[in-house]
């Protein structure tokens, strides 16, 4: 009994030591991505470069991470978490290194699209390791958790890495963030526990023939569909709301950089709070994907409210209905996972989290261009009623693919015996 106890007792600070490194490696993820941005003025002078080639840069690490999702996916499946993160965290860290190393806008586009490929499987192995490691009750907290280490990592990195530049040099400031990535991979080797024996030969579902198994799951292409068509009000709001403060409401840079912090850390509550609320709901009866489109159908509710903007409010109601936003976009992303975790097996879940993936980073890509158009000549209004009406749609596509999950047998994903209920 005491044994049974104390074996229960150390798996369970086991995974919450796997989520906290898993937190860490996201703040070091949003660090890595950050840098360039931040440095871009520096960097641009110092090697020469065009705002255009600039933009290229930007475009050549975007298309990398949007068709880095789907390969990131099927690799955690073959290799494992424990492998396969190792290698995507060692790859983007070096590459973040090689990117203090360039010479051309041509090198630092190169050391970019290598960062591409890298950083997306964070994400993938994140969502295989809640799957695994984490009951129902706890897993949306758990990916609300790790998720938050991104707007952390957005937070800390102005400061972080305008510091280091200023101190030691811009290309310090990714040798030391490489760096960085590289000790964490020593922490995540020697935390994550060793399979057991009988476990490790245990007959496992086969890997063969996966992608045409997950083409002819018509559940998986409307989820894929769901992020895809919710995202671009989180994307408008990381990229172009601080513009929006800028040119329509007329706010300095220093107002601007005082006071939009407080969406994203309002977005960070989403992602822990999002998680949590699906989680007591299951710890009082309802089925894990029932509670989470119930906290979905809530953000989806709240979500539509940044309309009022439009209305040209007063600065704290302003921000009152841009914070009800984003909190309720990671509340939405956050418990779209969770289902995602909970409907499919954990043999095949990063393969169906790196297509979901996929279908955020082409979201963000298209609504870009829809967005600078939408905004040309500072017509913010336009944009705010269409953000009004993505998350409704979305969560009408997450019911829709729940009904397909059950209408077309998810067995398709299964080689064997069901793994789970």
């Amino acid at each position: 009994m005491t044994m049974g106890v104390g074996g229960v007792s150390r798996a369970g600070r086991t995974r919450w030591v796997l989520l906290g490194l898993l937190f860490l490696s996201t703040i070091i993820n949003y660090l890595d991505r950050q840098a360039l941005s931040i440095l871009a003025t520096t960097i641009q002078a110092d090697l020469g470069m065009s705002d255009l080639e600039y933009a290229r840069v930007v475009q050549v690490f975007l298309l990398a991470y949007a068709g880095a999702y789907v390969l990131a996916g099927r690799v955690t499946d073959w290799l494992g978490a424990k492998l396969a993160l190792m290698l995507f965290i060692g790859w983007w860290s070096l590459a973040n290194i090689a990117t203090g190393m360039v010479r051309s806008a041509v090198e630092l586009g190169a050391a970019r699209f290598a960062l591409g490929l890298g950083e997306p499987g964070n994400y993938t192995v994140g969502t295989k390791v809640v799957s695994e490691q984490f009951p129902p009750s706890e897993r949306g907290l758990a990916l609300g958790l790790y998720t938050a280490g991104a707007m952390i990592g957005a937070t800390i990195a102005p400061p972080l890495i305008g510091g280091i530049a200023l101190v030691y040099g811009w290309r310090s400031a990714f040798w030391i963030t490489g760096v960085v990535g590289l000790l964490w991979i020593v922490l995540w080797w020697w935390a994550y526990p060793k399979q057991p024996k009988a476990e490790a030969t245990a007959a496992q579902p086969s890997m063969k023939g996966v992608w045409g198994k997950l083409a002819r799951t018509p559940a998986v292409w409307t989820l894929v569909a769901s992020r895809a068509v919710a995202d671009p009000v989180w994307y408008f709001y990381l990229f172009w709301f601080p513009k929006y403060l800028g040119d329509a409401r007329g706010m300095s840079l220093a107002t601007v950089a005082s006071l939009a912090w407080i969406v994203y850390v309002t977005a960070d509550i989403g992602s822990v709070g999002g998680g949590a609320i699906s989680g007591v709901l299951v710890r009082r009866g309802m089925t894990p994907v029932r509670s989470r489109l119930t906290a979905m159908t809530g953000a989806a509710i709240l979500a539509p409210l940044g309309f009022f903007i439009t209305l040209h409010p007063s600065v704290p109601v302003l921000f009152a209905l841009a914070c009800t936003v984003t909190f309720a976009h990671l509340v939405y992303q956050i418990n779209l996972t969770s289902m995602v975790v909970d409907i499919f097996p954990s043999r095949y879940i990063a393969s169906v989290a790196g297509l979901i993936g996929c279908g955020s980073a082409l979201g963000g890509m298209a609504s870009a261009q829809v967005v600078g158009e939408l905004v040309s000549g500072n017509a913010f209004d336009r944009t705010f009623v269409l953000m009004a009406f993505l998350h409704p749609l979305a969560v009408l596509l997450a019911y829709l693919a729940l009904r397909l999950a059950r209408r077309s047998p998810l067995s398709l994903l299964y080689a064997g015996p069901a793994q789970r209920a």
